[in-house]
């Protein structure tokens, strides 16, 4: 049989050799021109009359197997399809390093590798070639893996900003939102986004986690203290509610008008400050209590309406008493008799009883005008005998009159100065004089 060297293993932890089109990352590796073609392996190798195969490489020949199962036309094209192989696995890691530089230490390890097996390997073709493109792959792992590793540390500096960013978003919603709700809601969508966030180290990352997770369960805490304080208040309420329903129905067949109005008055206020019970109960008590009020209500109303029809015909008598007393009280015509008139309206005026409760101010100012008109002569009549101010009228008066005489006396004396200056005074003492005597007059 004749002897054939082992063929390139397979490249490690191999992937898919067609680049990722979401990459962003420029790939480091040039690729050179392809080698020589394998249809012409014969410029690298021969094979002689004996079946022995050499392959040249950098000048010189190196046997690398033999061949005896054909002519050597296709024992050529044999060890120029494995050379073929071999730069195939070097395409394949130019690929990986262009497509996934994470890999970069690793791809230039297998590249060492290969490199270092060229002078072993039985295969026909351009080896110089084989070994240049390799050292390019080996140069540009270097710069690959470099570019990776800062690549990486900007995504972990990215996600630990990212969380940190997250956790302190849900510090800040633990402590202080009371929109129960919309803030439940946030710290969930948090950790959902908090999940698709990867690339940090286990420390740091589990520091981050803890922050999320105290805002988590502190934000828990205090929102389940706030319903359970309200449900604490809503059931108090519950029960001064209930208690209200029944101060209520204990007062709805009650025929004190005004007390128990009063009363419903104060029930409502506090119905008001015991705040919300829950929702089906608060409706329930509500309804009970509005229809105690209801029924009371209705029950005045009623009531009320019947007296208004009954006081309507009292109205109508006051207003035939106005008709006939009006032009009877005119104080022009003599105060005693208008006062006397006066009193007898009034009498009559009682004695008629209540007008409807909606006309009750109309017929009180009815009558006030009477007496007002009454009150008003009376009052007139008393200033103008007031002693008082006639006294000071008269004093007035009587002060004008003196200052005239001083200055007639000084015009005698040929003093004309003193003269003008006395009639001014006098002028004003007359024109105080005439103001209190207008208004004694008047009055």
């Amino acid at each position: 049989m004749p002897h054939r060297a082992p063929k390139p293993g397979p490249l490690l932890g191999a992937r898919p050799s067609s680049a990722n089109p979401q990459s962003t990352t420029p790939s480091p590796v040039p690729h050179p021109a392809p080698v020589a073609p394998a249809s012409d392996p014969s410029k690298f190798g021969r094979i002689d009359e004996h079946g022995a195969v050499f392959v040249t490489r950098g000048g010189t020949e190196r046997q690398i197997g033999s061949w005896q199962a054909g002519t050597p036309e296709e024992g050529l094209a044999h060890y120029g399809q494995r050379f073929d192989d071999l730069v195939t696995e070097v395409e394949l890691i130019e690929s990986r390093l262009a497509a996934h530089p994470n890999d970069a230490a690793q791809l230039r390890q297998r590249a060492e590798e290969l490199k270092a097996s060229l002078d072993e390997q039985a295969v026909i073709g351009d080896l110089d070639a084989v070994d240049a493109r390799l050292d390019v792959v080996i140069a540009a792992s270097d710069v690959a893996g470099k570019q990776a590793k800062e690549a990486k540390e900007k995504r972990r500096a990215d996600a630990i900003a990212r969380k940190e960013a997250l956790a302190a978003e849900a510090e800040d919603l633990a402590e202080n939102s009371t929109e129960w709700k919309a803030a439940g809601d946030r710290i969930r969508a948090i950790l959902e986004e908090w999940r698709t966030i990867r690339g940090i180290d286990h420390k740091t990352d589990d520091q981050l986690w803890k922050r999320y997770s105290r805002a988590r369960d502190a934000f828990n805490r205090r929102r389940g203290s706030h319903f359970a304080e309200l449900d604490r208040n809503r059931a108090a309420a519950k029960r001064a509610k209930e208690e209200l329903v029944v101060r209520a129905e204990a007062l709805q067949d009650s025929t004190d008008w005004n007390e128990t109005a009063r009363a419903y008055r104060d029930l409502m206020k506090e119905w008001k400050a015991a705040g919300r019970a829950p929702r089906e109960a608060d409706d329930k008590l509500w309804a009970k209590f509005r229809a105690a009020q209801d029924k009371f209500f209705g029950a005045r109303d009623a009531v009320n309406a019947e007296r208004d029809r009954e006081f309507a015909a009292n109205a109508e008598a006051k207003d035939a008493l106005i008709a006939q007393y009006e032009p009877l009280i005119d104080p022009a015509k003599g105060l005693g008799g208008a006062k006397a008139k006066l009193r007898e309206l009034q009498d009559k005026w009682d004695e008629i009883g209540y007008v409807p409760r909606g006309k009750v101010r109309e017929y009180e100012d009815k009558i006030g005008a009477l007496e007002q008109r009454v009150a008003e002569a009376e009052e007139s009549r008393w200033r103008k005998a007031d002693p008082a101010a006639q006294a000071t009228a008269n004093q007035f008066q009587v002060k004008a009159d003196d200052l005239k005489k001083q200055a007639e006396a000084a015009e005698a004396a040929g003093k004309a100065d003193k003269a003008a200056e006395l009639r001014e005074q006098a002028a004003q003492w007359q024109e105080f004089a005439d103001v209190a005597t207008k208004a004694v007059n008047d009055n």
